[in-house]
């Protein structure tokens, strides 16, 4: 295979189609199983306080990244995709804006081989790098959302032909698309709920774990912390002094 056509070419050649293409129901089912991989690793990891489970993880995820900007017919997670959807009728997008988004998954996951797989150091930082991983399956595989085809679109200055859910080809919604005053106030209410429901949990829960306790201080201020800092060390001083006589 020639470099000119290992660049223009990637998926396969389908009939009615005029560039190769990938199924992306396929894609979708791979990026959900990544997404329910990792955050089983998560929960394991919170549980059992093991980190070789997110080493293995993390590991997988850099073969399977690494795998599919060579070739979708060989990718582990896209395989088992693949297998669960394969009674479903094909959805086709363009190819070359997948291998784009998944090559921007192989950068993700190339420092993450060296933090934490090579060399166990977890930071804020790092573990939001993670966590933005995990965001980008999770939008492919729940909404159709290709966060990297996006940016594809934006470097190339033009419209990738047949996007995830023809969203290149679609100019005006369809009638059940639109969101009445009432719908787009409980979608809002919603939505607000959720977040403001996370943050108060993170917050205001006192955590058991250092996973959780990471994640309570990650949502703090500095002034909050500090003032929390000085609360703990009060009590701490009335449980030393309340058993003492003067």
């Amino acid at each position: 295979m020639d470099l000119k056509h290992f660049l223009t070419e990637y998926g396969e050649h389908v009939p009615g189609y005029d560039v190769t293409v990938i199924n992306e129901r396929e894609a979708r089912a791979a990026a959900g199983i990544l997404f329910m991989l990792g955050m089983i690793v998560i929960f394991v990891g919170i549980g059992y306080n093991h980190i070789i489970v997110a080493r293995v993880y993390l590991a997988f995820l850099f073969i399977d990244f690494t795998a599919r900007m060579i070739s979708p017919k060989y990718a582990p997670s896209l395989l088992l995709g693949k297998f669960f959807v394969q009674n479903q009728k094909p959805e086709y997008v363009g190819g070359l804006q997948k291998r784009f988004a998944w090559t921007m998954g192989w950068f993700i996951s190339l420092p993450m081989m060296w933090w934490f797989v090579l060399h166990w150091d977890i930071t804020f930082y790092k573990v939001m790098v993670c966590v933005l991983c995990l965001s980008l399956m999770f939008l492919e595989s729940a909404f159709g959302i290709c966060v990297g085809c996006m940016i594809y679109k934006w470097l190339v200055r033009e419209d990738p032909k047949h996007c995830p859910g023809g969203v290149c080809e679609m100019q005006t919604k369809e009638p059940v698309q639109h969101f009445t005053p009432l719908q787009g106030f409980i979608a809002g209410l919603t939505l607000t709920g959720l977040i403001v429901g996370l943050y108060l949990f993170l917050a205001k829960t006192e955590s058991k774990t250092f996973f959780g306790e990471f994640l309570h201080e990650m949502v703090l201020t500095k002034e909050q912390l500090k003032k929390e800092q000085d609360i703990k060390f009060q009590q701490e001083l009335d449980r030393e002094f309340e058993g003492d006589d003067f």
